[in-house]
């Protein structure tokens, strides 16, 4: 039973520790943007370079040797 004494507000604090924490993400703009950034990472992956075109490989084979 003594346990509980010391058990139940170890978990209060982290509880209001883990509220605290989401509060201030809030509060900083964590979570303005969510379709934002599954968008984004659709559109960078196509900044790359551009893909070779089928006979350009082979060209490139052949200049090499």
């Amino acid at each position: 039973m003594i346990d509980f004494f010391f058990l139940v507000p170890i978990a209060i604090g982290m509880g209001l520790a883990g509220l605290a924490a989401f509060m201030w993400t809030l509060k900083n703009g964590q979570y303005d943007d969510l379709e934002g950034a599954a968008v984004r990472i659709l559109l960078e992956a196509n900044d790359g370079p551009e893909p070779d075109k089928p006979g350009e490989q082979t060209l490139r084979r052949e200049r090499k040797a």
